[in-house]
């Protein structure tokens, strides 16, 4: 017996073409609510007629061209495995493609983001110098035990924000974003800070 492979994996990759012009919207339909009963064949001429506009929205919203490929076939799979919950009176096959697509691209976009923005955070805290280095940057001007032990009289939250802000160099905002903090809540903290390390350390104003 000839094993027969799956109809996406025999579409390893897909190119974007123009929208289906050969069947119209009544043989899509028909076509899909065959894919709902697991006719592969089926599925092989629907994948054939929507996979080029899908890879072209997913293509707008991704940019990569390797990961637009990649959520395309996320998209197409979709279809071959959600096809009994299409319901022609909701819109056409093309259409309910084209939105998949767009939520995959979207959500794609998201996720690289915020894998991004955690890999960020992480390097901008593992770079963050230690309390010794920071006293070591005040010598000059401030006994370094004295500086030592006002900051360890902050909170962990003042602590963190006064020695981001003063001795990383950071921006009220970026470390408002690196601690995940309301921007407000983080000038507080810092203003509350450095009031503790003035009085502890016996500077005049």
């Amino acid at each position: 017996m000839t094993r027969r492979t799956h109809p996406v994996r025999e579409h390893a990759r897909v190119d974007a073409g123009p929208p289906p012009d050969d069947l119209g919207g009544d043989g899509l339909t028909a076509l899909m609510l065959q894919v709902a009963r697991g006719d592969r064949d089926a599925f092989s001429a629907v994948f054939d007629q929507v996979s080029g506009p899908v890879l072209g929205v997913v293509r707008s919203v991704v940019r990569d061209p390797a990961q637009s490929e990649e959520v395309t076939q996320e998209v197409m799979v979709d279809l071959w495995r959600s096809a009994a919950r299409y319901r022609p009176d909701r819109g056409s096959v093309l259409n309910w493609a084209l939105t998949l697509a767009h939520r995959r691209a979207v959500d794609r976009v998201r996720s690289e983001q915020a894998s991004s923005d955690r890999a960020r955070r992480v390097a901008l805290l593992d770079h963050t110098p230690a309390y010794d280095e920071v006293t070591e940057e005040v010598e000059n001007r401030l006994d370094r035990e004295r500086v030592r032990r006002c900051l360890r009289g902050l909170t962990e939250r003042q602590r963190q924000s006064v020695t981001l802000a003063y001795y990383r160099g950071l921006t009220y905002r970026e470390v408002a974003e690196l601690l995940s903090l309301p921007l407000g809540t983080v000038k507080t903290r810092m203003r509350d800070g450095l009031i503790r390390l003035r009085d502890c350390l016996g500077v005049t104003a």
